[in-house]
């Protein structure tokens, strides 16, 4: 059985991760969060990892103080990185949201570990780098996503060559067959009520604004390395049918299941092997019916900017990315409107020029400017 380290630890993929391993015996060597101290100690007295690492530096006493001195106590960036690369684990788990988690990831293939990714913004932002360190260490990146983990399920034992289109589902969110009139309004509560999928609030709310589905488009080209004339999206209300895949003789092949994200999860972990989940079974008797619409890419504004950005390459999908973090955590605050989003991350790309990926650097200096932009452009929203 591996032996896995858990970033992200206390968000919906950490907790679903930690299930798995609860419900197999996977042996946790490391486990890192964001800021949630109290729920970081509970999983670290349970699962006894060699290492805690607390991202937010300020709260180390505090976990200290619950935990005692049996733990190795990491902080910020630095602890990160180290429990991405512990000699003891084979694996790492990444379920940190956003770009910060680029730099473990990276990490973490120069350590030799396979890679269990579900920080999509890596590979968004840095996806050459990532691919290509992949390649040259020779490890194994397993997709949690469940759209991604589909598409993964559905190529195996089939030629790449073959492999003629993705099938790229969505669940079109809350809003679906809104206009943006009818979105005006929408509340933060309204945003975060997703129809059948439980997940943290930011992959949420970009589910709500499609964003999500842009930024999985990417990621699919990274990941399987296809042009973006190759994806197709679909809205797929259910969320039975994770995603599928096309090959050149016209056989479709997709990968069904109910929505719970510890399907993909645990094979990410455990591939590949296929153990018993504790999740439900499909019953197809159950929905009756499935259904599927193109998606509305004018009053989704989001996701038509991710596929410009797509199209663009270089620091563009980073522009992107950076203003959305930026933008969803301000909604969160309550600070701007559910369309301001959008508006937001497209005036990112417009106003911030593309350039070449030749660093970890250049990744993080196009997110920053995003941010800043986006921070910026607020800013004089508020004053007018």
């Amino acid at each position: 059985m591996k032996t896995v380290s858990i970033l992200g630890s206390t968000g919906a993929i950490g907790i679903q991760a930690l299930d798995v391993a609860r419900m197999h015996g996977i042996r946790v060597a490391a486990l890192a969060a964001k800021s949630n101290v109290k729920k970081l100690a509970e999983q670290a007295l349970e699962f006894r990892p060699e290492v805690v690492c607390i991202y937010d530096e300020t709260k180390a006493d505090e976990l200290r103080s619950l935990i005692g001195d049996d733990f190795e106590i990491l902080t910020g960036m630095s602890g990160l990185c180290k429990a991405a690369s512990l000699d003891s684990a084979d694996t790492v788990l990444n379920g940190v949201v956003g770009t910060i988690g680029l730099e473990p990831t990276l990490v973490a293939i120069e350590a030799g570990k396979d890679l269990a990714l579900a920080n999509k913004e890596a590979l968004v932002s840095g996806g050459d780098l990532v691919m290509n360190a992949v390649k040259r260490k020779g490890i194994n990146l397993y997709p949690v996503d469940s759209e991604h983990s589909a598409i993964f399920q559905c190529i195996q034992g089939s030629r790449r060559g073959d492999l003629s289109k993705i099938l790229l589902t969505a669940s079109g969110g809350p809003f679906f067959g809104k206009t943006r009139e009818d979105m005006r309004g929408v509340t933060v509560e309204q945003a975060l009520a997703h129809p059948t999928w439980k997940m943290g609030k930011k992959i949420t709310v970009d589910s709500a604004t499609l964003m999500n589905k842009g930024l999985e488009f990417i990621e699919a080209m990274r990941l399987f390395g296809v042009s973006a004339d190759q994806i197709e999206i679909v809205i797929h209300r259910e969320s039975v049918i994770h995603s599928a895949v096309e090959f050149r003789d016209g056989a479709v092949i997709a990968q069904l299941g109910v929505p719970d994200m510890r399907i993909p999860i645990q094979y990410a972990l455990t591939c590949p092997e296929r153990l018993e989940s504790p999740t439900k079974r499909l019953s197809l008797f159950d929905y009756g019916k499935l259904t599927f619409y193109k998606p509305d890419f004018e009053a989704f504004d989001c996701i038509k900017t991710a596929l410009k950005a797509a199209a663009i390459g270089g620091t563009a999908p980073a522009i992107v990315s950076g203003a959305d973090e930026e933008a969803v955590s301000l909604f969160l605050a309550g600070k701007i409107g559910f369309l301001t989003i959008g508006e937001l991350v497209s005036g990112a790309l417009e106003n911030i020029k593309p350039a070449p990926i030749n660093s970890v650097g250049d990744v993080l200096d196009a997110v920053a400017a995003a941010r800043d932009y986006v921070a910026e452009a607020f800013g004089h929203r508020k004053g007018e």
